[in-house]
């Protein structure tokens, strides 16, 4: 069944029916009695007018309370007058129904208004006496000065109902506190007695039909919210744990923590130029800083994440990039392991880190400079190639080289000083070339050269007769008296005549020298050209030196050396040309 809102019409209950109705065991004759008198006077003011309201202001308190009386036992369920009393129950202008509980409370608390207007109010007679002492025209002045007092309801006319437009998308409804019925203001709120108070409006089928509003309904907005929000949360501690685990092992790679124990031996390459390069006046890649690249970042990091070290190559390619690490690291072999963080890393594989991976070899006395740089490559420490390039176009700055003109290799050959080196496996060709003149340097004394200028000779001429004394000598005791023969036949202005610069001019060791072979025109042919050859022949050792800078005083212009039966070299000296022709055909080479 629909309910009705204050804003329904309705007429005012029959008062008759409230006040004279019977009520389970009859009616005390109070209230009957000023129910009756209060309806009988006011019978011709039960429609809702302005003279209904002027009648209801003359009303009794205690016919109010009264009325307000029987309609508390009208709610209470009297729905019709005891037939017992035999009273006549009172016929309502329009069709009798059940009034409903909204109806009963709009009309209590319409009474309860009144109640406390009229107390508020000179009483009835006082003032129907006022009014009747006074003239018209008073009356009417002092109507206009008073205030006016209207029941409740007098403002609750009904609205009238807008055009009807043509329905609108609406949009999501807010959760909000359901009402009854329209938006009421305070004092229009609805009052509940005492006894309607079990009355409850807490379900929805319950509450009061809202006209010209949606139906109220209830909807989960709290519940999806907690739901979503847990979600939110969850997706979040997600997402933070998976970038804290990321971060956690990036870090772990860079600053080398919890990694497993693992050690190995790298060699990293020397740097290619590429077309797109940037070259400096040695034909070298250099950035944009003008400082030159020396290795191929990429390759380091592929060649550390290969051998275990790193996880991530993409991570150190980034450090590098910052760090400047193409320019830092130099090519070489090099002992690295997970102990070495990102920046121990580029320290280490730098030359002298004491990390790289050494190899020691032995140059023997008597080494030409291409046997050397052969050597060097055999055993990884650089290539040939790049070591000739380094000998001929690297000016190193030592003072024994001061004369010497760029662009070949072999202005060095002398001074490569035979001994034992410690190398780093893939060392740079300056670097190898530089650990040999570092020790020539130490071995040549000022003493040397103050010695060889006091010999009329200069440093560069001592260590060419050196290496002279280095290749014909077969042993220290032999050196000195080998110098002799060689500055006697210097002095005298003869040919030396020495088969070792034959030898190499041809790049052999062949004691059987031919004809043609002789003939060769050569600057180091001592054959056709007299005085010294054009440089050094091999890197003497300091023996050989010191025989050069102290030679034997003797009478001696040949010596002839040859293979005994047990395999020793053995070196004959001779005055003349004659004892040295009888003595070579007894001793043939062959």
């Amino acid at each position: 069944m629909s309910r009705k809102t204050p804003d329904d019409d309705f007429d005012l209950p029959n008062f008759d029916d409230l006040a004279g109705g019977g009520t389970q065991g009859g009616n005390t004759e109070k209230d009957g009695t000023a129910g009756e008198d209060f309806f009988a006077s006011r019978t011709k003011h039960t429609s809702r007018s302005d003279s209904s309201e002027d009648a209801w202001d003359d009303a009794d308190p205690d016919q109010v309370d009264a009325v307000l009386s029987a309609l508390n036992k009208k709610n209470k369920g009297t729905a019709q007058g005891a037939k017992s009393g035999g009273q006549k129950q009172s016929v309502p202008r329009k069709k009798q129904q059940e009034p409903d509980a909204f109806q009963v409370n709009a009309v209590l608390a319409a009474l309860k208004d009144l109640r406390r207007e009229i107390q508020d109010k000179p009483t009835a007679g006082r003032a129907k006496q006022q009014r009747t002492d006074r003239s018209d025209k008073e009356q009417t002045d002092l109507a206009a000065s008073q205030p006016q007092y209207k029941p409740v309801w007098a403002d609750r006319k009904k609205k009238e109902k807008p055009a009807k437009e043509e329905p609108k998308e609406q949009e999501p409804l807010e959760r909000v506190t359901p009402t009854i019925g329209r938006d009421l203001r305070a004092d229009q709120m609805l009052v509940y007695d005492s006894e309607l108070d079990d009355i409850d409006y807490t379900d929805e089928e319950d509450l009061p039909e809202a006209r010209d509003y949606m139906p109220i309904r209830f909807r989960r907005y709290g519940r999806v919210g907690v739901a979503g929000g847990i979600l939110y949360a969850l997706f979040v501690i997600s997402v933070s744990i998976v970038l804290a685990c990321a971060a956690w092992m990036m870090a772990a790679d860079v600053l080398a923590l919890n990694k497993e124990d693992v050690s190995a031996v790298v060699t990293i390459d020397a740097y290619e130029p590429t077309d797109d390069d940037v070259l400096n006046e040695d034909g070298n890649a250099v950035n944009e800083d003008g400082e030159e690249i020396q290795v191929d970042i990429d390759q380091v990091a592929t060649v550390l994440k290969n051998a275990g070290i790193i996880e991530y190559k993409w991570l150190f390619k980034i450090y590098s990039q910052f760090s400047s690490a193409d320019t830092k690291i130099d090519p070489g072999t090099y002992d690295v392991s997970t102990e070495l963080d990102y920046r121990a890393l580029v320290t280490t594989m730098q030359f002298g880190s004491g990390s790289q991976e050494e190899t020691r070899v032995t140059f023997p006395e008597g080494y030409t400079l291409s046997q050397i740089f052969a050597l060097l490559e055999e055993n990884n420490i650089c290539e040939v190639e790049d070591l000739e390039e380094a000998a001929a176009n690297y000016d190193f700055d030592y003072d024994f080289l001061d004369g010497l003109e760029l662009g070949d290799a072999n202005r060095l050959e002398g001074y490569l000083f035979p001994d034992t080196y410690d190398f780093y496996q893939g060392e740079s060709a300056t670097v190898a070339i530089s650990r040999f003149l570092n020790n020539t340097a130490n071995k040549l004394t000022e003493e040397m050269e103050e010695q060889a200028a006091s010999m009329g000779y200069t440093m560069h001429e001592i260590i060419i007769i050196a290496s002279l004394i280095e290749k014909e000598a077969g042993s220290d005791e032999e050196r000195a008296t080998i110098a002799s023969v060689i500055y006697n036949r210097l002095n005298a202005g003869w040919t030396l005549g020495l088969d070792s610069t034959i030898n190499y001019i041809l790049g052999s060791s062949t004691l059987e020298l031919t004809s043609d072979d002789l003939a060769i025109d050569s600057p180091y042919n001592t054959y056709l050209y007299t005085g010294l050859p054009a440089g050094p022949i091999c890197n003497p050792g300091l023996a050989s030196i010191e025989a050069a800078l102290n030679p034997e005083s003797t009478n001696y212009w040949y010596w002839y050396s040859y293979e005994t039966d047990s395999g020793a070299w053995v070196t004959e000296f001779f005055s003349t040309s004659d004892e040295f022709n009888a003595f070579a055909e007894e001793h043939p080479y062959s």
